[in-house]
């Protein structure tokens, strides 16, 4: 299933500047294993050594949050869009 992930300005130096790419797969989990089989190392600054997504990191499938979803294991249906968003924070 294709879907279409925009990349935050941060991790575009692995998208070759590109703000948003193609991936494939059925779930968040698989298309975060296609997008870095595609632009290596960047996988490791969406989810921590554990595999988890990184606390100020926000994945939305659609207009979703994905941790109120089924989180790695949300369905990614064919032509979705994921959105990685850097949480911001400052004061």
């Amino acid at each position: 299933m294709a879907v279409s992930v925009r990349i935050p300005t941060i991790l575009r130096t692995y998208t070759g500047g590109e703000s948003e790419v193609s991936a494939e797969g059925d779930t968040l989990a698989a298309v975060l294993d296609d997008l870095d089989a595609r632009y290596s190392g960047i996988k490791g600054r969406i989810l921590d050594e554990a595999g988890a997504l990184r606390r100020f990191v926000n994945v939305y499938v659609g207009n979703d949050d994905v941790r109120f979803l089924e989180d790695l294991q949300t369905p990614t249906p064919d032509g979705s869009q994921v959105s990685v968003i850097p949480a911001v924070a400052g004061g």
